[in-house]
């Protein structure tokens, strides 16, 4: 089974647009947010050093509002190996209820460091996106 990185957001005042709900725009800084939070939590600290990932493209589904106090799960897993340089992300973002707010599929290209190139993704990179450890 892929493994799933869970992390908990809290929607602050400064999320809030004039309809009183979370902004669209806050809701694609948060699908970076916790993608890079599952990168780090994960990844090697070499490959971390190494590679960096830029988003190529976001499908998202604004399904539910969330509000100013609440709390959602961000929820990210890797469904399939990537293609070349191109890895898909699947995030959703769960209310308290347990119901989801957002979904949203992402495309992500890694970028060597050095050279400032996309590369393919090498296997020791997406592995442990892929399979449990424990």
């Amino acid at each position: 089974m892929t493994p799933v990185f869970e992390l908990p957001i809290t929607a602050e005042a400064r999320h809030i647009d004039e309809l009183g709900h979370v902004n669209n725009a806050v809701w694609v800084q948060w699908i970076q947010d916790v993608a890079v939070a599952h990168w780090s939590s994960v990844a090697e600290p070499s490959h971390q050093d190494d590679y960096v990932w830029v988003v190529v493209r976001h499908e998202i589904d604004y399904l539910r509002a969330v509000h100013e106090g609440e709390t959602v799960t961000a929820r990210t897993w890797v469904g399939e190996a990537p293609r070349g340089a191109r890895f898909a992300r699947h995030m959703e973002f769960l209310g308290e209820d347990g119901k989801p707010r957002v979904r949203a599929l992402t495309q992500w290209a890694i970028i060597d460091r050095k050279s400032g190139r996309p590369i393919r993704v090498p296997e020791e990179v997406v592995r442990p996106f892929l399979s449990r450890t424990d």
